[in-house]
């Protein structure tokens, strides 16, 4: 059974990003893949909004979403019906178990997962084996040592250095973009295509967004109880990681860099 522990939880403050990704946004490397016709699976599908976009552009192809959260599925469920999208399905499901046949889907996809499971290559090799030979996993993952800011405030590199300790705790890999080439190769890939994409928050308003949402997160989402539970964190430590969010979004010139790395894996015919 999958015990793994999700580093950020469903806070809203959470919810606020999750529920702005986009095929554009957040899987535009694998656009290409998607085609009319096509079986998908969306591996740790959150609240839907890639897995929805990938149903409007497959039609009348079909798109499960799976996601080990019930609540969540629920939210993406409802989103589903909120966009007339008919393709779509959503059900509470194991990345290492998953409750399909071999050679199932044309594409299985994870966006953001594979950071957060104890052993990524068995869920490679689980996402390989639900996919039609022939078929693509694709997955991409951010890479947090990578991420990079201006101004350089000391309680951001805090937030980093904390933000490490709580991933690492709950048995994830919060860099995980440098990492997916290899874990694809020991997943039994030979056929694999990598690249790299980054997301930027530097204008006025993404600026306010990312750094408002965060300020939120570093206080109310699960992260911060499971800091203060490790006793990697205390209660002040945490509010001055917030005010640095806070004062951050302020800061002339603020600018925040996050790389994502990215493959296409093909199975063999």
């Amino acid at each position: 059974m999958n015990t793994d522990r999700y580093t950020h939880g469903h806070h809203e403050s959470v919810l606020r990003s999750h529920t702005w990704r986009t095929v554009d946004n957040s899987a535009a490397y694998a656009a290409a893949q998607i085609l009319p016709g096509m079986s998908v699976l969306d591996v740790g599908c959150g609240p839907g909004t890639i897995t929805v976009d990938i149903a409007k552009r497959i039609a009348p192809g079909h798109v499960v979403g799976i996601d080990a959260a019930a609540d969540i599925i629920a939210q993406a469920s409802a989103l589903a019906v909120e966009h007339g999208v008919d393709n779509c399905t959503f059900a509470v499901g194991d990345a290492y178990a998953l409750d399909f046949d071999d050679d199932t889907f044309d594409i299985v996809h994870s966006h953001q997962t594979l950071q957060h499971v104890s052993d990524p290559v068995a869920m490679l090799r689980e996402m390989r084996r639900v996919t039609k030979p022939g078929g693509i996993v694709a997955a991409r993952d951010a890479d947090y040592a990578g991420m990079i800011w201006y101004p350089m405030l000391p309680g951001l590199q805090r937030w980093m250095d904390l933000y490490q300790r709580v991933a690492r705790a709950n048995g994830g890999e919060p860099d995980a973009g440098r990492r997916l080439l290899y874990w694809a190769q020991q997943a039994g890939f030979t056929d694999i295509v990598p690249t790299a994409s980054t997301w930027c928050f530097a204008i006025d308003d993404d600026r306010a967004w990312w750094g408002g949402m965060w300020a939120d997160r570093v206080r109310d989402s699960v992260f911060a109880t499971q800091a203060i539970e490790r006793e990697f964190a205390t209660d002040i430590d945490i509010a001055s990681i917030r005010a640095t969010w806070q004062n951050w979004v302020k800061a002339p010139g603020a600018w925040f860099a996050i790389p994502n790395g990215e493959i296409l894996c093909r199975k063999p015919a």
